[in-house]
């Protein structure tokens, strides 16, 4: 399994929940096999076909925040990286600082 983490900087505060739930508007649609608005055909392919797992983190008090991008494969890894990097926040999503990519070598739940 492989991790992308991706950090911003300068969130809107005040317009978090709403970006929050566009998101997850965006990713019930992709699930749905729709294409959302403003997102390319083939950046929604590449995350319906190869991302199994989102997390998205939020520290309001400083506007900062990362969001966690998991596939089962480095190949799908590098289609996902491929896409999202092509995107850019919306409006109150700040500026992506940083994007690493990682190999999972524990995940263990308790």
């Amino acid at each position: 399994m492989y991790a992308r983490i991706a950090r911003f900087e300068g969130l809107d505060a005040s317009r978090i929940d709403e970006t929050v739930a566009a998101m997850k508007q965006q990713m019930d649609a992709m699930r749905r096999g729709e294409t959302p608005e403003g997102i390319p055909e083939e950046a929604v392919a590449a995350l319906r076909e190869d991302v199994v797992r989102v997390l998205d983190l939020i520290d309001r008090s400083t506007g900062t925040g990362a969001g966690i991008v998991f596939t089962d494969t480095e190949d799908g890894m590098k289609r996902v990286d491929a896409a999202l990097n092509a995107m850019t926040p919306g409006e109150g999503g700040g500026r992506r600082t940083s994007v690493e990519i990682y190999e999972v070598t524990l995940d263990e739940s308790f």
